[in-house]
């Protein structure tokens, strides 16, 4: 019963996570009505959230160093880098490119990708029911954005590619994650990757920026403080505490709600046009999740 209650609450968690995290999509959208660029955007919500990430960290410390080495602070710059740095910074560039219910259905494809860097770093064995749903949840993908293909949409090949990018680099976190979130707690781990993440987007600012950043409208930076509260610190532990009670791959299932709820966030806030042969798309990307996840 205990095992039971354990993973019921972490598949509330994972849902209220998962659909907190699809919001960003939509509010990015909003922001980048004001002109801004996506480096400001990224570094306004990332410098949001350091100083919370800072202090969570400083009342929360490993609980043991019973097994830690310098590896594992070392595996957690590299996902933190990976995972919410280049992630977040190839989804906002994507996102100048595509609308948001498209951005959230390309990054549907993580499930996917997970199972297949499994394989690969961890040697799970890829069954042929698996295979098959690979298969179906791409050309779910292609189906969906069809339409947009046959448009002449400015540097659509370029946002596509951008937002596959930010799925497979948080398909990457996600295996890393399940991994070392049982070494440092989900805490710890959560607020170390991310501090990682923070300083990297201001260290490229300093680096190679520089410029005005108080010149934007009072929108820009309202957006940006929501951004890094409902769709960057509450998402983050959420997502983390259901790894823990669920795993990588479980926690990737429930990522199916993800590209729903943006499309219908994007349909009544941005109103953004929803056509059947999207519906149509996104369902065979659910199907392909579904086959792919499913135990027998």
């Amino acid at each position: 019963m205990q095992k039971s209650k354990q993973i019921s609450l972490g598949i509330i968690l994972a849902i209220i996570g998962v659909i907190l995290f699809s919001a960003k999509a939509v509010m990015v959208k909003m922001a980048y009505r004001y002109q801004v660029s996506s480096e400001h955007l990224l570094l306004f919500r990332m410098s949001f959230s350091l100083p919370v990430y800072i202090i969570i960290a400083q009342f929360n410390k490993p609980s043991s160093n019973e097994g830690l080495g310098g590896k594992d602070y070392l595996w957690i710059v590299f996902f933190g880098f990976i995972g919410y740095y280049l992630a977040s910074y190839f989804d906002f560039l994507g996102l100048q490119y595509i609308k948001a219910g498209l951005e959230r259905i390309i990054l549907f494809v993580y499930p996917t990708l997970v199972l297949i860097i499994s394989r690969v770093f961890l040697k799970h064995k890829i069954t042929k029911r698996q295979l098959i749903a690979i298969i179906i949840t791409y050309v779910g993908v292609l189906i969906t954005f069809w339409q947009e293909l046959k448009l002449d949409i400015p540097n659509l090949a370029s946002g596509v590619f951008l937002i596959f990018l930010s799925a497979l680099t948080y398909a990457i976190y996600l295996v890393g994650s399940g991994w070392l979130i049982p070494k440092f707690g989900v805490v710890v781990f959560t607020s170390y990757a991310m501090i990682i993440s923070s300083l990297c987007i201001i260290s490229q600012y300093l680096i190679f920026d520089r410029s005005d950043l108080l010149s934007y409208p009072i929108e820009v930076y309202v957006l940006s403080i929501l951004m890094a509260f409902f769709s960057t610190i509450i998402p983050s532990y959420l997502i983390s505490w259901a790894i823990a009670r669920l795993g990588a791959s479980n926690v990737a299932i429930i990522g199916s709600l993800g590209p729903i709820s943006t499309i219908l966030l994007a349909f009544f806030v941005l109103e953004e046009s929803l056509s059947l042969l999207q519906i149509i798309g996104a369902g065979i990307v659910i199907l392909g999740i579904y086959i792919t996840t499913k135990k027998r």
